[in-house]
C-alpha cells in the first residue's frame, strides 16, 4: 500500500515527465506515440519507475532503448520541472507497459472463441 506522499509524488512524476516527453521526445525517437500509463514511488522517493505505453511502432524495445540512451537529458529537463516541488530528484527507471496490449489480445482471443462455439438458440 503506498503512502498518500508517494501518490501524491507519483503524480506530479506523471504530470511532469508526459510534458518532458512531449517536448523532447521528437528529438529522440520518430512516429512512435510515447505516453506515461502509470508510475510507481519507491518508499522513500528516491526511484520512480516510470510505465510507459509505445505505440504506432512495431519495436517497442528499440524506442525505450533511445530514451534510455537519452536518460540524462530527460532528466534534466525533467528536474528543471519538479526541482520547486521535492526535495531529491528521484533517479528514473522506464519500463514498458503491456496492459493495453495484453487486453487487444484477450479481446481477439475471445472474439475467436465466441465465432467457434457452436451458437446455442437451436434449441
Amino acid at each position: 500500500m503506498d503512502s498518500k506522499r508517494q501518490l501524491q509524488v507519483a503524480e506530479l512524476v506523471k504530470r511532469n515527465f508526459s510534458m518532458v516527453l512531449q517536448q523532447e521526445g521528437n528529438y529522440i525517437y520518430e512516429d512512435a506515440l510515447v505516453t506515461v500509463t502509470n508510475v510507481k514511488m519507491s518508499p522513500d522517493l528516491s526511484l520512480a519507475k516510470i510505465y510507459l505505453s509505445i505505440y504506432n511502432t512495431d519495436n517497442k524495445q528499440a524506442v525505450l532503448l533511445k530514451l534510455e540512451d537519452q536518460q540524462h537529458r530527460l532528466k534534466q529537463v525533467f528536474s528543471q520541472r519538479i526541482r520547486k516541488h521535492v526535495r531529491r530528484i528521484p533517479e528514473i527507471a522506464m519500463y514498458i507497459d503491456e496492459t493495453l496490449d495484453e487486453m487487444y489480445r484477450l479481446d481477439a482471443l475471445f472474439d475467436r472463441l465466441a465465432e467457434s462455439s457452436p451458437s446455442q438458440e437451436e434449441e
